[in-house]
């Protein structure tokens, strides 16, 4: 079974987070699309930080999403999802960091 996806946004050192915490798949990829289109155009023009670090899944129509702000983002990241973003190319159009494992 899926795990509910959750969004909120956060401000760290001044700096806007967009943090996502569930599956990132087909039935809540419009609503993840919107989230970062309405926190990047809050940036203005500063990177949005997307924080990753409680997804264990996304399928290609959240790395699309991503490629389609990847000018806009940095990315911190479940290190489980490294090979699946290294393989899409991702990392080579964003700054993408595992996150701490604890």
């Amino acid at each position: 079974m899926a795990t509910p996806l959750q969004l909120r946004t956060e401000r760290h050192d001044g700096e806007l987070v967009l943090v996502a915490v569930g599956e990132l798949d087909l039935s809540n990829i419009h609503t993840f699309a919107g989230a970062i289109g309405s926190a990047v155009a809050g940036t203005d023009g500063a990177p949005l930080h997307v924080d990753l670090s409680e997804v264990e899944y996304l399928d290609s129509g959240a790395i699309n999403v991503l490629f389609d702000h990847a000018e806009s983002i940095d990315l911190v990241v479940n290190p489980m999802l490294l090979p699946v973003l290294s393989v899409s190319g991702l990392t080579d159009v964003v700054t993408v960091k595992p996150a701490a494992v604890s």
